[in-house]
């Protein structure tokens, strides 16, 4: 791809811009991607997208299996896919599924998500918790509603659950 700026140089920048809900894509070579003011390839920040590319290039030059076709939905080839990092739909995580299994084995070394898993907080305190929440919502309605010796009951036992968890 030659640069959209000189046409003399190969692309190598790809910038993606959104301005007022339309977007725009310009490929420039090195030089007059600095001459713009956008990052060299030298920079130690890779965006997610070139990293992908990257990634994507070794693990699909590595893989042994038959190479899938174009995506059957739009159109979108291997050769796409290496090039920008991308994907064209939805439809393509069916269709290149072994391609990219490689590519986040050997970014993650696994397939399967194994890191920490979410621990919700002790079940009598958040049981409290949620009591107290409700209660006050009551008390907010029965206030309302002018339901005064209502209110009371239930500021009464907002204030005994609040004992109970202060100690």
């Amino acid at each position: 791809m030659v640069c959209d700026n000189c046409a003399k140089n190969e692309a190598e920048v790809h910038l993606t811009q959104i301005v007022d809900n339309e977007m725009t894509t310009v490929h420039l070579c090195p030089s007059c991607a600095a001459d713009k003011g956008l990052e060299s390839e030298g920079s130690k920040n890779l965006p997610l997208t070139d990293f992908l590319a990257q990634m994507g290039k070794a693990a699909m030059a590595e893989e042994e299996a038959v190479t899938a076709g174009p995506c059957s939905y739009c159109g979108t080839t291997v050769d796409d896919f290496k090039r920008s990092g991308r994907l064209g739909c939805p439809h393509c995580y069916s269709t290149y599924d072994s391609q990219l299994r490689a590519i986040l084995r050997r970014i993650h070394g696994s397939t399967q998500h194994l890191g920490k898993v979410y621990v919700p907080p002790a079940g009598e305190a958040a049981d409290r918790g949620a009591r107290l929440t409700v209660l006050r919502r009551k008390l907010q309605r029965a206030v309302e509603s002018e339901a005064f010796e209502h209110a009371a009951d239930i500021r009464d036992q907002i204030k005994e659950l609040e004992a109970t968890v202060e100690s």
